[in-house]
């Protein structure tokens, strides 16, 4: 089920086995292609044809009413309704200290200068749906928008065959705040609120997880919009020495392949007994597994067992992956945390399970994947603000260094740059 490969040894193997991608094949390319343009051309009624394409009815109302939200709100199961609050309120309170100031300085001869921090007006928050719900995403979402001070914030999320919502999502956007919940799902949601149509608003920045379909749309669409990230299938890996629990292991690559065929779990050790432990825990608890189909799915072909020379050599493969989640199974976890560069979240000792970080603790649970870790990083604030520099010039500095400016533009042949510096030296 869980190859085993000795690193020292398998480096190849095992980088073709892990190797991830944002890549898509032509087919998506294409359908994706024709969706983005008909929603361009024919605004809310391509996009209406679409969603009776692909989630079998044709609405009569994009938007859900907010008598749904509130009912859905009130229906809601109290300890249930009590456990977004709690959850959402950690996660606000995370995201509380992302938040930046705007900053002004005086540089010599009367020059001020400084950076302007605003948040974007207006934001999409796409929860996936169809076939689950998704109200952690909807709460992950939502608390970096509100604490970054967005305007209007928009949720969209699929309906299913009879035009209805997950009420727990719903109930997630009313603890959220959000008031504005749209039925609609995939490539043309994202098209739609990224260039607008008649009835649904143009967005500035869209967030969210997605099928291939909508990261392929948001990764096109960058540009018209500002977007998170592009978000491929979910991954753990853990690190772990002989001091780990095995179970513990089994059962967290367990809840990252339940996600997704696609998914992929990895545990790094240096301890061949306790990898021995895990595959013989793994083939005793798969069968208990509600989806032990899809589990197996995909430890076989994205899982592996990793054998290494030491802790250290461990945080070097793990880099190499940039894994989205990462787990430290091992005694002193803070020792090795230094050698650690590249993953979305990392997860300190075993009690520090990856459901503790996508539901409840509060650091947010979108994460880089595919190996982008190396250069992104998880959903904040800071994607829901822009950042304006701000330059005052006074007389006295302009005299004192426009020779200088003008020279620098002559050096690049851009003559009227040059003569703008030049007239105002004139002028004084």
């Amino acid at each position: 089920m869980l190859r085993l490969y000795r690193f020292a040894e398998e480096r190849s193997a095992l980088k073709e086995q892990l190797h991830r991608s944002v890549t898509v094949d032509a087919s998506v390319q294409s359908v994706v292609d024709e969706i983005l343009q008909q929603v361009r051309q024919r605004g809310d009624s391509a996009v209406l044809d679409y969603t009776e394409r692909f989630q079998g009815i044709r609405l009569s109302a994009m938007r859900v009413s907010p008598d749904a939200i509130d009912d859905a709100r009130r229906s809601a199961d109290p300890s249930f309704l009590e456990l977004l609050e709690e959850a959402y309120a950690n996660i606000v309170r995370f995201h509380d200290h992302e938040v930046e100031k705007s900053f002004f300085y005086e540089s010599e001869g009367g020059v001020l200068l400084g950076q302007r921090v605003t948040p974007m007006e207006k934001a999409l928050l796409y929860v996936p749906g169809g076939k689950a719900s998704y109200p952690s995403s909807l709460l992950m979402n939502a608390a970096p928008a509100n604490v970054a001070g967005v305007k209007d914030i928009f949720v969209t999320t699929p309906c299913d065959a009879s035009g209805e919502v997950s009420s727990d999502i719903l109930a997630a956007a009313s603890v959220a705040g959000i008031s504005s919940v749209y039925k609609l799902g995939g490539a043309q949601a994202i098209a739609a609120f990224a260039y607008g149509t008649e009835t649904l608003p143009k967005v500035d920045i869209i967030t969210g997880p997605g099928n291939k379909y909508v990261a392929l749309a948001k990764k096109q669409l960058f540009g018209h919009v500002s977007i998170d990230s592009i978000a491929g299938p979910s991954e753990v890996v853990i690190i772990a020495d002989e001091s780990a629990n095995p179970e513990f292991i089994v059962l967290d690559m367990f809840a990252q392949a339940e996600h997704d065929p696609d998914a992929s779990a990895v545990l790094i050790t240096p301890s061949a007994s306790l990898a021995a432990l895990v595959q013989q825990c793994v083939e005793a608890r798969l069968p208990e597994m509600l989806r032990h189909e899809i589990i197996a799915s995909s430890l076989r072909q994205n899982g592996a067992i990793v054998l290494v020379e030491s802790l250290e050599e461990a945080c070097e493969v793990s880099d190499m992956i940039a894994p989205e989640h990462l787990e430290l199974h091992v005694e002193h976890p803070w020792e090795i945390l230094p050698l650690l560069h590249h993953a979305g979240a990392i997860f300190m000792g075993g009690y520090s399970c990856e459901t503790v970080g996508d539901y409840f603790a509060g650091p947010n649970h979108t994460l880089p994947t595919s190996g982008t870790a190396r250069f992104f990083s998880p959903l904040s604030v800071r994607d829901f603000v822009k950042h304006t520099s701000i330059i005052s010039y006074s007389k006295q500095q302009l005299h004192k260094c426009g020779a200088k400016i003008a020279s620098f533009a002559d050096h690049e042949g851009l003559q009227a740059h040059a003569e703008a510096v030049r007239a105002r030296l004139r002028a004084l």
